[in-house]
């Protein structure tokens, strides 16, 4: 009778041992990940991804694929992470829009990011632009301003979107400087760019990156850039934190990984910290400051306090302006 006892014992640890997560002996991962990207291939979201997939591959022995799921301003690659298995085998690499700001401005979504995303960590930010053909006379943010803050202005601003990140940015710049600029929204960077370079519009507030090299060629002028400090990218532009007033000001169109929810807490921990290790390698920090975008790399906890600040941001812009998507 002992004997039988000590065989259903065996065999029930046997089968707890085989049934276990393979997290819990440190298998995790034992086969390719995927970095859901919820933009087009050859965007700044999209080149950010791929180099840091590149080195998290090495990080964690496993291949990391970079799929683009688009559509609906980043809700469709969204969505695709919230419905896929938590086991940590599918990353969303998310910008603000699909996980915060979109909603904040009324935006649907088939998802609640707050209760069916897991916070992994905050990759990088990356600075906005606030930029303006050189027809335009203003040199400086302040005299950018100047020109607006008449009753009877009809200065314009593009930006890739109404609700968008940069057209809260553009608002709180009307807000905190007294200014009456219109908001031209477009569908995407692309064409707001063109038509500045055209001077069908003498202001768009849009991502560092499509307008450096412009910058750089005479063709367009940065006034200023909008991170809590200079851009690494372009060091002698200063950010409008620096100008009395502004105090405090930050946009940013950062980069933010997450899981679905209920994705076991080993794994989380493990995704967070090879993250956080890539993100503090020298070689790839320098390519994405070349970039304009500044790696962060922090724990899940300190990407919530994050999101919560962000939210408040966000929300008092939307209420003083009345930005919406409806």
């Amino acid at each position: 009778m002992m004997q039988v006892k000590r065989r259903q014992i065996v065999a029930v640890l046997a089968k707890m041992a085989f049934c276990a997560p393979t997290f819990a002996d440190g298998a995790w991962p034992d086969r390719p990940l995927k970095l859901v990207v919820p933009y087009p291939a050859g965007g700044g979201t999209d080149f950010s991804a791929r180099l840091i997939a590149q080195a998290l591959s090495k990080k964690l022995g496993q291949t990391v694929i970079v799929e683009n799921k688009t559509g609906a301003s980043g809700a469709i690659g969204a969505q695709s992470v919230v419905q896929s298995k938590p086991d940590g085998y599918s990353v969303l690499f998310a910008s603000p829009a699909e996980v915060l700001v979109s909603r904040i401005a009324g935006q649907k979504t088939s998802y609640d990011p707050d209760t069916e995303l897991e916070p992994i960590t905050l990759a990088g930010e990356l600075p906005l632009a606030i930029v303006v053909n050189p027809a335009t006379p203003a040199k400086t943010l302040q005299e950018l301003l100047s020109l607006a803050q008449s009753d009877s202005s009809t200065l314009s601003y593009g930006s890739p979107g109404t609700g968008s990140t940069m057209q809260f940015a553009g608002e709180q710049l009307n807000i905190s400087g007294h200014a009456h600029m219109l908001h031209v929204p477009y569908r995407g960077a692309a064409p707001a760019i063109a038509d500045l370079l055209g001077n069908q519009i003498p202001v768009a507030v849009v991502g560092l990156q499509p307008v450096l090299a412009p910058h750089k060629a005479g063709t367009l002028r940065v006034l200023v850039t909008t991170g809590a400090k200079r851009s690494s990218a372009l060091p002698d532009v200063p950010a409008v934190a620096e100008l009395p007033g502004f105090e405090g000001y930050r946009f940013t169109n950062w980069f933010g990984v997450y899981v679905a929810k209920g994705t076991p807490q080993p794994i989380v921990q493990k995704l967070s910290a090879a993250f956080q290790n890539v993100l503090h390698e020298p070689v790839l920090r320098d390519k994405l400051l070349e970039q304009g975008v500044e790696p962060i790399g922090n724990t899940p906890q300190e990407f919530r306090q994050f999101l919560v600040s962000e939210k408040n941001r966000y929300e008092a812009v939307q209420k003083k302006s009345g930005i919406t998507l409806k």
